[in-house]
């Protein structure tokens, strides 16, 4: 049996899916099984609830091989890290409690990085956590995902303009979340391996923004240009749409490590990156975003 938790997320709901057309037995973790695909509901095993509360981890976790293990984002929570640790906690005592063999993370390059990185330090102390436990662990080590600039549709359509917090001549290793999905699909499905390791899932491109603007200006056949903002007004307006001051402090400690580095060792030492180019990821999931915003 297959846990999955966030199913209904961009990661989880592409797991999932492919999950179910390769015949796994899959239990997921949903507070409203309404959000899943309809073939989920009827193929999948579902334990209602949120995966922070150890009574639906206790019945989720029972005879479990495997889980896929994510916490989900919370803009209204006012400490990152126990917002992270909050979930893993209770995840942790009933991986123990109930014999949990194997668990895949969705985690973050860059454990070591000696600063605070906001939601990317917390990432790292939610594997420490599950680590402790001692079951086997891969942890997968992402960059910048692609999937961040589809919350900019809407700019890149009425004023063409890109911005994000960091500089605009750092490049950024980048990935698809298909490819993560794929990855944690294959070591689901893989009863085999064993220990505990960090897994990094990079694609082909490392572009800076500058860079990301001209790629977008030629397949959406419309000039971006790249803005980066005061990092003082960025938070001043995350806060303004409801974000807590904490998180979107997170996001521009985030920022400020993704401009020193903080993803520079593990992409270097790249030897086989995921599939998935910028170009191609704009062209098969951002346009279609773009098309549906202005149905």
């Amino acid at each position: 049996m297959i846990v999955i938790t966030a199913p209904t997320g961009r990661i989880g709901r592409q797991v999932l899916g492919t999950l179910l057309d390769s015949g796994e037995k899959v239990r997921v973790v949903v507070r409203d099984p309404a959000r899943l695909a309809p073939r989920a509901r009827e193929r999948a095993e579902i334990v209602q609830g949120s995966h922070r509360e150890p009574k639906v981890l206790n019945e989720a976790f029972e005879g479990a091989d495997g889980v896929l293990w994510l916490v989900p984002p919370n803009a209204a929570a006012d400490d990152i890290r126990e917002h992270y640790l909050g979930f893993t906690r209770p995840a942790c005592e009933a991986i123990e409690a109930r014999g949990v063999r194997r668990v895949v993370g969705i985690s973050s390059l860059g454990r070591g990085y000696g600063a605070d990185a906001g939601q990317l330090s917390a990432a790292f102390a939610m594997d420490e956590m599950i680590e402790r436990t001692g079951v086997a662990y891969r942890a997968l080590a992402m960059p910048f995902f692609m999937e961040n600039l589809l919350h900019q549709v809407q700019a890149l359509r009425a004023r063409g303009e890109l911005s994000l917090p960091v500089a605009p001549d750092r490049a950024l290793p980048l990935v698809a979340t298909r490819d993560i999905a794929a990855v944690a699909v294959r070591l689901l499905a893989d009863g085999s391996w064993s220990g505990q390791d960090v897994v990094p899932v990079i694609g082909p491109d490392s572009l800076t923004p500058e860079d990301m603007a001209r790629v977008l200006s030629e397949v959406l056949e419309r000039p971006v240009r790249f803005e980066r903002p005061d990092g003082e007004a960025y938070k001043a307006t995350l806060t303004r749409y409801g974000m807590h001051e904490a998180w979107a402090q997170g996001l521009l400690d985030m920022a400020a490590a993704q401009d020193d580095g903080i993803y520079g060792p593990e992409w270097q030492a790249l030897t086989a990156p995921a599939p998935t180019g910028f170009r191609q990821w704009c062209r098969e999931v951002l346009i279609p975003a773009a098309r549906a915003t202005a149905a």
